[in-house]
């Protein structure tokens, strides 16, 4: 017998990852959400692929690539201005007036309605203030429960193992100095949490039985809030608004530290003396022993939650703050600190927003994957204690302390929180990880794309290609959900959106090229060279 083994035939690929790999390869998205579009002048019915937007490579390789580049050109453009951004504000329109007046009715049956028929309301409210948001309405909506009481007088007064710091007047200008005539400077600033105990070079604690695991899960559920400190500080001490754009990603060690583009020039020593003076001081009701737990939980008993053998109610949120008479937790910035002058249109600003925008095509459970088992351990043991640290005064895990949250209801559940500040992939970073001041470049992410629209749009008129705009207001849409049967197989959207950027790319190509013109030529119209 010959000792030569035979070798099976490759097996081809499967036909959907040749369409995922050639929709990758035009910048196409993967996974598409159906959106079923109906004339309403003519009846005519047509199916639509709208892209999923997300953030993560291993979701969809082009959404999480094209939000990428957004924010990089958010980033750049903001950096390094030399006028001040227009900051106008939009006036309301009739949308957002007749949303306004649905929500004021909907509160007015909802202070009025009982069990269910109150939740299903607070839910109502919940989405048309989030069809506002999305509308572009900013700031805070009143809340549907009335005002909130308000919170008992605490001293502002610094603390004594703090340093002082100068005070000025905030100047309402949010450019630096210029420096030789022609010069004008910017930052690039790394700020990270405390220290909780020696780390490995993994990241995991030398000795985890002394590893302050309560800290550091209490400082990354409040870094947001610490670091919107740290810029308040700044401001005052340079005495002018200074702008940033931030990015939030985790150490090794699984806490969360802060790179930053900063606009305008500021003394290291300075940013060194803010950084060491800044704390956050969070007054909450303590929460260091829990009640409730291994099975004993407190229940719902139709209008608030009570002790399951006494039927007495836990105490609200409001009551329980009133008795605080020190902070829960105070958080602080570690000592190491780096900044780092940067001027713009280098090379060196063009590396570091790469730098910051790095990890944003990467789930939080992908940066800091474990790899080794003390790494694990280390993140199941920083999870266990996120477990039991509330993140807000709504949280269910309040009700472990014997405290009810604000808006507590009969869905909620003792101890359970979909906060991301709980999930075993997140490990207490913020939710949001580009964090981003209102006068950074004057848009909105939104605007930044359509200003992108807007230049192809006019690189393609330029040469004779101009796209017929077409009338949206007689069409409705609707998102069809999983497993609609009138919806068509995911592949068919894909693989339509595929033909279309062809036909795209090939036309700004075109554009392009007739555009530049032969070599020592006039650059021609699209129309002429199409006609020839």
């Amino acid at each position: 017998m010959s000792d030569t083994v035979a070798q099976l035939p490759t097996r081809g690929p499967l036909s959907t990852d040749v369409v995922r790999a050639t929709a990758e390869q035009h910048g196409v998205c993967v996974r598409p959400f159906t959106m079923e579009v109906t004339d309403s002048d003519t009846g005519a019915v047509k199916y639509i692929g709208v892209p999923c937007g997300s953030t993560v490579e291993s979701v969809c390789l082009p959404c999480a690539r094209k939000a990428r580049a957004l924010r990089m050109v958010q980033c750049r453009e903001g950096w390094h201005l030399t006028e001040e951004p227009a900051t106008a504000t939009s006036k309301p329109t009739r949308d957002h007036r007749a949303l306004v007046e649905l929500r004021a009715d909907l509160v007015a049956a909802y202070r009025d309605a009982v069990g269910a028929d109150a939740d299903d309301l607070r839910e109502e409210i919940r989405s048309v203030d989030a069809e506002l948001h999305d509308l572009g309405v900013r700031g805070r909506l009143p809340n549907p429960d009335g005002p909130a009481k308000r919170p008992p007088v605490r001293s502002t007064k610094r603390r004594q193992d703090a340093p002082n710091l100068p005070r000025r007047r905030v100047e309402k200008r949010t450019l630096g100095r210029e420096f030789a005539g022609r010069f004008r400077p910017s930052m690039f600033v790394t700020l990270t949490c405390d220290t909780y105990g020696p780390v490995r070079a993994d990241g995991s604690p030398v000795d985890p039985g002394r590893y302050d695991y309560r800290r550091a899960a209490r400082d990354a559920v409040h870094f947001a809030s610490l670091v919107d400190r740290w810029w308040q500080n700044l401001r005052r001490v340079v005495g002018w608004d200074v702008q940033y754009f931030a990015t939030v990603e985790p150490q090794r060690r699984a806490a969360p530290h802060l790179h930053t583009a900063v606009r305008g020039s500021i003394p290291h020593e300075v940013i060194r003396q803010v950084t060491a003076a800044t704390y956050l001081q969070v007054w909450w009701p303590p929460h260091d022993e829990m009640v409730y737990g291994d099975g004993r939980m407190p229940v719902w008993d139709g209008e608030r939650f009570v002790d399951p053998e006494t039927r007495q109610p836990l105490m609200a949120w409001a009551d329980a703050v009133d008795l605080v008479d020190a902070p829960a937790h105070v958080a602080t910035f570690g000592a190491q600190v780096h900044s780092k002058g940067i001027l713009g249109g280098s090379d060196e600003a063009g590396r570091h927003i790469g730098y910051l925008t790095k990890y944003l095509t990467k789930s939080t459970g992908e940066v800091i994957s474990a790899d080794t088992n003390s790494q694990r351990d280390h993140h199941d043991r920083l999870h266990a204690e996120l477990s039991v640290t509330p993140c807000s005064p709504r949280c269910a895990v309040w009700l472990l302390y014997g405290v009810q949250p604000m808006g507590a209801t009969s869905r909620t559940t003792p101890g359970h929180c979909k906060g991301r500040a709980h999930r075993r992939t997140t490990l207490g970073l913020p939710g949001r990880r580009v964090l981003v001041s209102r006068k950074w470049s004057s848009k909105t992410l939104t605007q930044h794309k359509a200003d992108r629209a807007a230049f192809v749009a006019e690189t393609l008129a330029a040469v004779g290609i101009v796209k017929p705009t077409r009338d949206k207001s007689a069409l409705v849409w609707r998102k069809l959900a999983p497993g609609d049967r009138s919806a068509p197989p995911r592949d068919h959207l894909v693989m339509r959106a595929i033909a279309e950027r062809v036909t795209w790319r090939a036309e700004y190509e075109r554009a392009l090229l007739v555009a530049q013109g032969p070599p020592g030529g006039a650059g021609i119209s699209a129309t002429d060279s199409m006609a020839a």
